[in-house]
Protein backbone atom coordinates (compact mmCIF):
# COMPACT_ATOMS: atom_id res chain seq x y z
CA UNK A 1 0.00 0.00 0.00
CA UNK A 2 2.76 2.43 0.97
CA UNK A 3 4.71 1.71 -2.25
CA UNK A 4 1.59 2.25 -4.35
CA UNK A 5 0.93 5.55 -2.54
CA UNK A 6 4.52 6.74 -3.19
CA UNK A 7 4.25 5.84 -6.88
CA UNK A 8 0.90 7.67 -7.14
CA UNK A 9 2.32 10.84 -5.51
CA UNK A 10 5.82 10.97 -6.96
CA UNK A 11 5.38 8.95 -10.14
CA UNK A 12 6.94 5.64 -11.10
CA UNK A 13 10.66 5.20 -10.56
CA UNK A 14 12.75 5.46 -13.76
CA UNK A 15 13.31 2.10 -15.36
CA UNK A 16 16.58 0.80 -16.80
CA UNK A 17 15.55 -0.88 -20.01
CA UNK A 18 17.44 -3.66 -21.76
CA UNK A 19 17.99 -4.07 -25.49
CA UNK A 20 19.90 -7.21 -26.33
CA UNK A 21 23.06 -7.20 -24.18
CA UNK A 22 22.85 -3.47 -23.47
CA UNK A 23 21.38 -1.77 -20.41
CA UNK A 24 20.11 1.72 -21.25
CA UNK A 25 20.18 3.93 -18.18
CA UNK A 26 17.98 7.08 -18.23
CA UNK A 27 18.99 10.50 -16.97
CA UNK A 28 16.58 10.17 -14.01
CA UNK A 29 18.69 7.24 -12.80
CA UNK A 30 22.29 8.42 -13.39
CA UNK A 31 21.83 12.21 -13.13
CA UNK A 32 24.50 13.25 -15.66
CA UNK A 33 23.04 16.09 -17.69
CA UNK A 34 23.94 17.25 -21.18
CA UNK A 35 25.43 20.44 -19.75
CA UNK A 36 28.15 18.37 -18.08
CA UNK A 37 29.57 17.61 -21.53
CA UNK A 38 31.90 20.16 -23.10
CA UNK A 39 30.45 22.36 -25.83
CA UNK A 40 32.88 20.98 -28.41
CA UNK A 41 32.01 17.34 -27.64
CA UNK A 42 28.29 18.13 -27.87
CA UNK A 43 28.82 19.77 -31.26
CA UNK A 44 30.66 16.68 -32.50
CA UNK A 45 27.94 14.25 -31.41
CA UNK A 46 25.16 16.56 -32.62
CA UNK A 47 26.86 17.05 -35.98
CA UNK A 48 27.43 13.34 -36.57
CA UNK A 49 23.90 12.44 -35.51
CA UNK A 50 22.46 15.12 -37.78
CA UNK A 51 24.45 13.53 -40.64
CA UNK A 52 22.80 10.16 -39.91
CA UNK A 53 25.50 8.51 -37.79
CA UNK A 54 25.54 7.23 -34.22
CA UNK A 55 27.80 9.17 -31.89
CA UNK A 56 28.49 8.98 -28.16
CA UNK A 57 30.79 10.48 -25.54
CA UNK A 58 32.80 7.51 -24.26
CA UNK A 59 35.33 6.22 -21.81
CA UNK A 60 36.92 8.15 -18.98
CA UNK A 61 34.74 11.25 -19.39
CA UNK A 62 31.54 9.30 -18.67
CA UNK A 63 33.21 7.46 -15.79
CA UNK A 64 34.50 10.68 -14.22
CA UNK A 65 31.13 12.43 -14.49
CA UNK A 66 29.45 9.51 -12.70
CA UNK A 67 32.08 9.78 -9.96
CA UNK A 68 31.45 13.51 -9.58
CA UNK A 69 34.78 14.49 -11.18
CA UNK A 70 35.49 17.01 -13.91
CA UNK A 71 36.92 15.20 -16.97
CA UNK A 72 40.17 16.45 -18.50
CA UNK A 73 38.89 15.81 -22.01
CA UNK A 74 35.95 14.30 -23.86
CA UNK A 75 36.34 11.56 -26.47
CA UNK A 76 33.69 10.56 -28.98
CA UNK A 77 33.02 7.17 -30.59
CA UNK A 78 30.93 6.78 -33.74
CA UNK A 79 29.96 4.34 -36.47
CA UNK A 80 31.24 6.84 -39.06
CA UNK A 81 34.60 6.05 -40.65
CA UNK A 82 37.45 8.56 -40.27
CA UNK A 83 36.86 9.79 -43.83
CA UNK A 84 33.15 10.28 -43.12
CA UNK A 85 33.89 12.21 -39.93
CA UNK A 86 36.34 14.34 -41.89
CA UNK A 87 33.62 15.21 -44.41
CA UNK A 88 31.20 16.31 -41.65
CA UNK A 89 33.66 18.65 -39.95
CA UNK A 90 35.75 21.04 -42.01
CA UNK A 91 38.19 21.81 -39.19
CA UNK A 92 39.39 18.25 -38.56
CA UNK A 93 42.34 16.04 -39.41
CA UNK A 94 42.95 12.30 -39.56
CA UNK A 95 45.91 11.16 -37.46
CA UNK A 96 47.68 7.84 -36.99
CA UNK A 97 48.44 5.01 -39.40
CA UNK A 98 47.79 1.78 -37.54
CA UNK A 99 44.96 3.22 -35.45
CA UNK A 100 43.37 6.11 -37.34
CA UNK A 101 41.53 8.77 -35.34
CA UNK A 102 40.04 12.13 -36.21
CA UNK A 103 40.84 15.31 -34.28
CA UNK A 104 37.89 17.67 -34.59
CA UNK A 105 38.86 21.22 -33.63
CA UNK A 106 36.60 23.84 -32.08
CA UNK A 107 38.56 26.87 -30.93
CA UNK A 108 41.10 25.74 -28.33
CA UNK A 109 39.41 22.37 -27.74
CA UNK A 110 40.18 19.26 -29.77
CA UNK A 111 37.78 16.32 -29.61
CA UNK A 112 39.33 12.94 -30.39
CA UNK A 113 36.83 10.96 -32.44
CA UNK A 114 37.25 7.24 -33.11
CA UNK A 115 35.32 4.75 -35.20
CA UNK A 116 33.84 1.73 -33.38
CA UNK A 117 36.41 -1.08 -33.27
CA UNK A 118 36.10 -4.78 -32.66
CA UNK A 119 38.27 -7.46 -31.08
CA UNK A 120 40.39 -9.26 -33.66
CA UNK A 121 39.57 -12.96 -33.97
CA UNK A 122 42.19 -15.25 -32.43
CA UNK A 123 43.09 -16.84 -35.77
CA UNK A 124 43.54 -13.42 -37.39
CA UNK A 125 45.29 -11.69 -34.50
CA UNK A 126 48.92 -10.69 -34.89
CA UNK A 127 50.74 -11.26 -31.60
CA UNK A 128 54.31 -11.63 -30.40
CA UNK A 129 55.66 -14.76 -28.73
CA UNK A 130 54.25 -13.63 -25.38
CA UNK A 131 50.70 -13.06 -26.67
CA UNK A 132 50.88 -9.25 -26.84
CA UNK A 133 48.62 -7.91 -29.58
CA UNK A 134 50.50 -6.22 -32.41
CA UNK A 135 47.46 -5.53 -34.58
CA UNK A 136 44.06 -4.52 -33.25
CA UNK A 137 42.44 -2.09 -35.65
CA UNK A 138 39.31 -3.55 -37.22
CA UNK A 139 36.10 -1.54 -37.49
CA UNK A 140 33.06 -2.96 -35.68
CA UNK A 141 29.81 -1.98 -34.03
CA UNK A 142 29.04 -0.36 -30.68
CA UNK A 143 28.78 -3.63 -28.73
CA UNK A 144 32.07 -4.89 -30.18
CA UNK A 145 33.70 -1.57 -29.33
CA UNK A 146 32.58 -1.91 -25.72
CA UNK A 147 33.99 -5.45 -25.50
CA UNK A 148 37.47 -4.43 -26.62
CA UNK A 149 37.83 -1.74 -23.95
CA UNK A 150 39.81 -2.60 -20.83
CA UNK A 151 37.63 -1.97 -17.76
CA UNK A 152 33.86 -1.98 -17.34
CA UNK A 153 34.01 1.57 -15.95
CA UNK A 154 35.57 2.73 -19.24
CA UNK A 155 33.04 0.99 -21.50
CA UNK A 156 30.08 3.36 -21.04
CA UNK A 157 28.54 5.36 -23.91
CA UNK A 158 26.70 8.62 -23.21
CA UNK A 159 24.29 10.13 -25.73
CA UNK A 160 24.04 13.90 -25.13
CA UNK A 161 20.86 14.06 -27.26
CA UNK A 162 18.84 11.68 -25.06
CA UNK A 163 21.04 11.93 -21.93
CA UNK A 164 21.06 8.12 -21.75
CA UNK A 165 23.99 5.84 -20.89
CA UNK A 166 24.50 2.62 -22.86
CA UNK A 167 26.13 -0.11 -20.75
CA UNK A 168 27.12 -3.55 -22.11
CA UNK A 169 29.24 -4.82 -19.19
CA UNK A 170 27.60 -3.57 -15.97
CA UNK A 171 30.07 -0.71 -15.72
CA UNK A 172 27.45 1.56 -14.20
CA UNK A 173 26.82 -0.89 -11.34
CA UNK A 174 30.60 -1.31 -10.83
CA UNK A 175 31.09 2.45 -10.56
CA UNK A 176 28.32 2.72 -8.00
CA UNK A 177 29.93 -0.15 -6.06
CA UNK A 178 33.38 1.54 -6.36
CA UNK A 179 34.89 -1.48 -8.12
CA UNK A 180 37.36 -1.58 -11.02
CA UNK A 181 36.82 -4.75 -13.03
CA UNK A 182 38.43 -6.04 -16.21
CA UNK A 183 36.22 -6.91 -19.19
CA UNK A 184 36.70 -10.55 -20.15
CA UNK A 185 39.34 -12.90 -18.77
CA UNK A 186 41.94 -10.74 -16.95
CA UNK A 187 44.89 -13.03 -17.72
CA UNK A 188 44.09 -12.97 -21.44
CA UNK A 189 43.64 -9.20 -21.46
CA UNK A 190 46.95 -8.66 -19.60
CA UNK A 191 48.71 -10.92 -22.07
CA UNK A 192 47.26 -8.88 -24.96
CA UNK A 193 48.55 -5.67 -23.40
CA UNK A 194 50.65 -5.90 -20.19
CA UNK A 195 50.39 -2.13 -19.64
CA UNK A 196 46.83 -2.82 -18.46
CA UNK A 197 48.36 -4.02 -15.18
CA UNK A 198 49.82 -0.56 -14.61
CA UNK A 199 46.57 1.09 -15.71
CA UNK A 200 44.68 -1.01 -13.18
CA UNK A 201 46.94 0.28 -10.41
CA UNK A 202 46.78 3.90 -11.61
CA UNK A 203 43.02 4.05 -12.08
CA UNK A 204 42.21 2.32 -8.80
CA UNK A 205 44.48 4.76 -6.93
CA UNK A 206 43.33 7.84 -8.82
CA UNK A 207 39.61 7.09 -8.66
CA UNK A 208 39.46 5.49 -5.24
CA UNK A 209 38.12 2.23 -6.70
CA UNK A 210 38.86 -1.21 -5.30
CA UNK A 211 40.40 -3.68 -7.73
CA UNK A 212 38.10 -6.61 -8.35
CA UNK A 213 39.65 -9.79 -6.91
CA UNK A 214 39.66 -11.61 -10.25
CA UNK A 215 41.21 -8.55 -11.93
CA UNK A 216 44.03 -8.35 -9.39
CA UNK A 217 44.75 -12.08 -9.05
CA UNK A 218 46.88 -12.71 -12.21
CA UNK A 219 49.11 -9.63 -11.82
CA UNK A 220 51.65 -11.19 -9.47
CA UNK A 221 52.41 -14.05 -11.87
CA UNK A 222 52.27 -11.98 -15.06
CA UNK A 223 54.26 -8.86 -14.13
CA UNK A 224 57.30 -10.11 -16.07
CA UNK A 225 55.36 -9.47 -19.30
CA UNK A 226 56.09 -5.78 -18.76
CA UNK A 227 59.68 -6.53 -19.80
CA UNK A 228 58.43 -6.99 -23.38
CA UNK A 229 56.62 -3.65 -23.61
CA UNK A 230 58.33 -0.83 -25.58
CA UNK A 231 60.02 1.64 -23.23
CA UNK A 232 58.13 4.58 -24.71
CA UNK A 233 54.80 3.08 -23.61
CA UNK A 234 56.09 2.28 -20.14
CA UNK A 235 57.42 5.80 -19.72
CA UNK A 236 54.11 7.26 -20.90
CA UNK A 237 52.17 5.19 -18.36
CA UNK A 238 54.65 5.99 -15.59
CA UNK A 239 54.33 9.72 -16.30
CA UNK A 240 50.54 9.40 -16.14
CA UNK A 241 50.96 7.85 -12.70
CA UNK A 242 53.41 10.44 -11.43
CA UNK A 243 51.41 13.38 -12.80
CA UNK A 244 47.94 12.05 -11.96
CA UNK A 245 47.57 14.09 -8.78
CA UNK A 246 47.59 10.78 -6.88
CA UNK A 247 51.21 9.75 -7.34
CA UNK A 248 51.67 8.77 -3.68
CA UNK A 249 48.75 6.35 -3.80
CA UNK A 250 49.96 4.97 -7.14
CA UNK A 251 53.48 4.30 -5.87
CA UNK A 252 52.15 2.64 -2.71
CA UNK A 253 49.91 0.37 -4.80
CA UNK A 254 52.81 -0.46 -7.13
CA UNK A 255 54.87 -1.54 -4.16
CA UNK A 256 51.99 -3.46 -2.58
CA UNK A 257 51.51 -5.43 -5.81
CA UNK A 258 55.29 -5.77 -6.35
CA UNK A 259 55.04 -4.03 -9.72
CA UNK A 260 57.64 -1.32 -9.08
CA UNK A 261 60.72 -3.53 -9.57
CA UNK A 262 62.44 -2.83 -12.86
CA UNK A 263 60.24 0.11 -13.87
CA UNK A 264 62.10 2.75 -11.92
CA UNK A 265 65.30 1.33 -10.44
CA UNK A 266 65.42 4.15 -7.93
CA UNK A 267 62.20 2.88 -6.36
CA UNK A 268 63.79 -0.53 -5.80
CA UNK A 269 66.48 1.02 -3.60
CA UNK A 270 65.39 4.44 -2.40
CA UNK A 271 62.01 3.46 -1.01
CA UNK A 272 63.77 0.92 1.19
CA UNK A 273 65.93 3.67 2.77
CA UNK A 274 64.17 5.74 5.46
CA UNK A 275 65.62 9.10 4.42
CA UNK A 276 65.30 8.31 0.70
CA UNK A 277 61.69 7.21 1.09
CA UNK A 278 60.83 10.36 3.05
CA UNK A 279 62.41 12.57 0.38
CA UNK A 280 60.64 10.79 -2.51
CA UNK A 281 57.24 10.88 -0.80
CA UNK A 282 57.67 14.60 -0.09
CA UNK A 283 58.46 15.19 -3.78
CA UNK A 284 55.41 13.18 -4.85
CA UNK A 285 53.13 14.96 -2.36
CA UNK A 286 54.42 18.30 -3.61
CA UNK A 287 53.68 17.25 -7.20
CA UNK A 288 50.21 15.98 -6.28
CA UNK A 289 49.41 19.29 -4.62
CA UNK A 290 50.52 21.28 -7.67
CA UNK A 291 48.46 19.07 -10.00
CA UNK A 292 45.34 19.52 -7.87
CA UNK A 293 45.87 23.28 -7.83
CA UNK A 294 46.31 23.34 -11.64
CA UNK A 295 49.86 24.63 -11.29
CA UNK A 296 52.53 23.68 -13.86
CA UNK A 297 54.50 20.53 -13.10
CA UNK A 298 57.90 19.66 -14.55
CA UNK A 299 58.58 15.97 -15.28
CA UNK A 300 62.30 16.80 -15.24
CA UNK A 301 62.04 18.13 -11.68
CA UNK A 302 60.19 15.00 -10.57
CA UNK A 303 62.71 12.66 -12.18
CA UNK A 304 65.51 14.68 -10.60
CA UNK A 305 63.92 14.12 -7.20
CA UNK A 306 63.37 10.40 -7.79
CA UNK A 307 66.98 9.86 -8.87
CA UNK A 308 68.66 12.21 -6.39
CA UNK A 309 69.66 9.64 -3.77
CA UNK A 310 71.10 7.40 -6.45
CA UNK A 311 73.22 10.36 -7.56
CA UNK A 312 74.30 11.04 -3.97
CA UNK A 313 75.43 7.42 -3.51
CA UNK A 314 77.41 7.40 -6.77
CA UNK A 315 78.88 10.84 -5.98
CA UNK A 316 80.05 9.73 -2.54
CA UNK A 317 81.63 6.56 -3.95
CA UNK A 318 83.64 8.53 -6.48
CA UNK A 319 84.88 11.03 -3.91
CA UNK A 320 85.97 8.17 -1.66
CA UNK A 321 87.91 6.83 -4.65
CA UNK A 322 89.83 10.10 -4.80
CA UNK A 323 87.92 12.03 -7.48
CA UNK A 324 87.49 15.72 -6.73
CA UNK A 325 83.93 16.79 -5.80
CA UNK A 326 82.84 18.57 -8.99
CA UNK A 327 84.17 15.97 -11.47
CA UNK A 328 82.82 13.26 -9.17
CA UNK A 329 79.33 14.78 -9.33
CA UNK A 330 79.42 14.95 -13.14
CA UNK A 331 80.48 11.30 -13.34
CA UNK A 332 77.81 10.25 -10.84
CA UNK A 333 75.05 11.98 -12.81
CA UNK A 334 76.05 10.28 -16.05
CA UNK A 335 76.28 6.87 -14.37
CA UNK A 336 72.81 7.12 -12.82
CA UNK A 337 71.15 8.33 -16.02
CA UNK A 338 72.82 5.61 -18.09
CA UNK A 339 71.72 2.92 -15.63
CA UNK A 340 68.16 4.25 -15.60
CA UNK A 341 67.95 4.17 -19.39
CA UNK A 342 68.68 0.46 -19.46
CA UNK A 343 65.19 -0.18 -18.06
CA UNK A 344 63.06 2.93 -18.50
CA UNK A 345 64.46 5.55 -20.83
CA UNK A 346 63.99 9.09 -19.57
CA UNK A 347 64.00 11.37 -22.66
CA UNK A 348 67.29 13.18 -23.21
CA UNK A 349 65.46 16.51 -23.29
CA UNK A 350 65.10 16.26 -19.49
CA UNK A 351 68.82 15.63 -18.89
CA UNK A 352 69.96 19.25 -18.97
CA UNK A 353 67.32 20.40 -16.48
CA UNK A 354 67.98 17.51 -14.10
CA UNK A 355 71.74 18.09 -14.18
CA UNK A 356 71.37 21.82 -13.57
CA UNK A 357 69.19 21.16 -10.52
CA UNK A 358 71.66 18.63 -9.14
CA UNK A 359 74.76 20.74 -9.84
CA UNK A 360 73.31 23.74 -8.02
CA UNK A 361 72.71 21.86 -4.77
CA UNK A 362 76.32 22.04 -3.48
CA UNK A 363 76.49 25.65 -4.65
CA UNK A 364 73.76 26.61 -2.16
CA UNK A 365 76.37 26.05 0.55
CA UNK A 366 78.45 28.92 -0.88
CA UNK A 367 77.01 32.07 0.69
CA UNK A 368 80.00 34.40 0.49
CA UNK A 369 81.37 36.78 -2.09
CA UNK A 370 79.50 37.26 -5.36
CA UNK A 371 78.45 33.61 -5.73
CA UNK A 372 74.94 33.96 -4.21
CA UNK A 373 74.21 36.96 -6.44
CA UNK A 374 75.29 35.02 -9.52
CA UNK A 375 73.10 32.10 -8.41
CA UNK A 376 69.99 34.30 -8.48
CA UNK A 377 70.54 35.05 -12.17
CA UNK A 378 70.59 31.39 -13.27
CA UNK A 379 67.62 30.17 -15.31
CA UNK A 380 66.95 27.12 -13.12
CA UNK A 381 67.47 28.86 -9.81
CA UNK A 382 63.82 28.62 -8.70
CA UNK A 383 63.58 24.92 -9.52
CA UNK A 384 66.88 24.24 -7.75
CA UNK A 385 65.71 26.24 -4.73
CA UNK A 386 62.43 24.25 -4.55
CA UNK A 387 64.60 21.12 -4.69
CA UNK A 388 66.68 22.45 -1.79
CA UNK A 389 63.50 23.03 0.25
CA UNK A 390 62.53 19.37 -0.24
CA UNK A 391 65.99 18.30 0.93
CA UNK A 392 65.64 20.43 4.06
CA UNK A 393 62.11 19.18 4.80
CA UNK A 394 63.30 15.58 4.52
CA UNK A 395 66.13 16.23 7.01
CA UNK A 396 68.88 15.75 4.44
CA UNK A 397 70.00 19.41 4.63
CA UNK A 398 69.85 21.99 7.40
CA UNK A 399 66.61 23.95 7.35
CA UNK A 400 68.55 27.15 8.09
CA UNK A 401 70.03 26.93 4.59
CA UNK A 402 66.64 27.09 2.85
CA UNK A 403 65.51 29.88 5.19
CA UNK A 404 68.63 31.94 4.35
CA UNK A 405 68.04 31.59 0.60
CA UNK A 406 64.33 32.35 0.97
CA UNK A 407 65.16 35.68 2.63
CA UNK A 408 68.08 36.44 0.35
CA UNK A 409 65.94 36.20 -2.81
CA UNK A 410 63.60 39.01 -1.78
CA UNK A 411 65.98 41.13 0.32
CA UNK A 412 67.09 44.63 -0.59
CA UNK A 413 70.62 45.24 -1.81
CA UNK A 414 71.61 46.58 1.61
CA UNK A 415 70.17 43.56 3.39
CA UNK A 416 71.84 41.17 0.95
CA UNK A 417 75.19 42.82 1.69
CA UNK A 418 74.59 42.22 5.42
CA UNK A 419 73.61 38.59 4.87
CA UNK A 420 76.62 37.60 2.80
CA UNK A 421 79.08 35.51 4.78
CA UNK A 422 82.85 35.95 4.62
CA UNK A 423 84.13 34.35 1.44
CA UNK A 424 86.18 31.45 2.78
CA UNK A 425 86.32 29.47 -0.45
CA UNK A 426 89.83 28.89 -1.81
CA UNK A 427 90.87 31.46 -4.35
CA UNK A 428 92.15 30.36 -7.69
CA UNK A 429 95.79 31.43 -8.17
CA UNK A 430 96.00 34.33 -10.54
CA UNK A 431 97.94 33.54 -13.67
CA UNK A 432 100.84 35.88 -14.27
CA UNK A 433 100.72 37.42 -17.69
CA UNK A 434 103.88 36.97 -19.68
CA UNK A 435 105.48 40.20 -20.80
CA UNK A 436 106.12 40.48 -24.47
CA UNK A 437 109.84 41.02 -25.26
CA UNK A 438 110.58 44.67 -25.95
CA UNK A 439 111.50 45.53 -29.51
CA UNK A 440 115.19 46.16 -30.10
CA UNK A 441 115.42 49.95 -30.14
CA UNK A 442 118.76 49.88 -32.01
CA UNK A 443 117.28 47.96 -34.93
CA UNK A 444 115.92 50.36 -37.53
CA UNK A 445 112.36 49.92 -38.63
CA UNK A 446 112.24 48.92 -42.26
CA UNK A 447 109.79 50.96 -44.26
CA UNK A 448 107.41 49.08 -46.46
CA UNK A 449 108.29 49.80 -50.04
CA UNK A 450 105.75 49.86 -52.78
CA UNK A 451 105.98 46.93 -55.17
CA UNK A 452 107.03 48.05 -58.61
Amino acid sequence: MIKKLIKRVFGAAPQIRTEGNCHIIPFEEHGVGRNGISSAARRVTDGLQAAGYSAFVVGGAVRDLLLGRHPKDFDVATDATPEEVRRVFRRSRIIGRRFRLVHVIFGEETVETSTFRRMVDAEDAQTDEHGRLLRDNEFGDQEQDAARRDFTANALFYDPATQEIFDYHDGYADIRAKILRMIGDPATRYREDPVRMLRAVRLSAKLGLKLDAATAAPIASMKNLLDNVPQARLLDEMLKMLLSGHAVECIKKLRAMNLHHGLLPMLDVILEQPQGEHFVLLALKNTDQRVREDKPVSPAFLFAALLWHEVIAAWKARQEAGVRPVPALHEAMDEVLDRQREQLAIPHRHDAVMKEIWLMQPRFEQRGGQRPLRMLTLQRFRAAYDFLVLRCESGEADGELAAWWEEFQDASEARRAEMLLPDSSPKKPRRRRRKKPAADAAQPVQAELPIA
